[in-house]
């Protein structure tokens, strides 16, 4: 969350919803509850902080989208200002969908690492798939859910990873969305730069 906050403070600041720093800032609020319930192994009070939290960036990612888009029109942006924005943006969005697949899929981090039995994700990793040679154990970190957000914000789809819920294919649409809305975008004021 906090590299989510750090690369939306990276944004040209018409670009921020309130000041650059805002999102920041509440995100900064947040963790220490969080840190401090996580700790102390109150998941059902830090699940709640961690879903605000994710939502703040999640807003604040969207309406940044939607200030790029209704600026390019009127070119209130430099070419410069307009890559580092949709950069971020970009980065953003491979983040914060991490997150929210990371944190709802199959209950959470928590739930996934205590269950016993098989998995019962809305995705179905590579690792799943192997009967032979596989850990019964293992379960999917984040580094997969950042894998499968970069895949998803790349290549507009999952890549290796089938996704199975309703809630994780409309996450992932939207995720595929917005990422190609700012790719869309930068070739569409390219073309009006040169």
């Amino acid at each position: 969350m906090l590299a989510a906050g750090g690369v939306y403070l990276a944004l040209p600041e018409r670009l921020s919803l309130g000041p650059g720093w805002g999102l920041l800032a509440i995100i900064l609020v947040l963790m220490v509850p969080i840190a401090v319930s996580n700790r102390r192994g109150d998941f059902h009070i830090t699940r709640p902080l961690v879903v605000i939290a994710n939502g703040a960036i999640t807003v604040g990612m969207i309406a940044s989208l939607a200030l790029l888009i209704e600026g390019i029109p009127q070119h209130r942006d430099s070419p410069t200002a307009l890559l580092r924005g949709a950069l971020a943006l970009w980065f953003t969005n491979i983040v914060v969908f991490a997150l929210w697949y990371w944190k709802l899929d199959a209950g959470g981090p928590s739930r996934r690492d205590a269950r016993s039995g098989r998995l019962k994700s809305s995705f179905l990793f590579p690792q799943m798939l192997d009967e032979e040679g596989r850990d019964p154990n293992w379960s999917p970190q984040f580094m997969d859910y950042l894998f499968l957000a970069f895949n998803t914000s790349t290549a507009f789809s999952p890549t290796d990873t089938a996704v199975l819920s309703r809630w994780a294919k409309a996450g992932t649409m939207l995720q595929a969305l917005i990422s190609l809305a700012i790719v869309v975008l930068l070739a569409a004021r390219a073309v009006n730069i040169f």
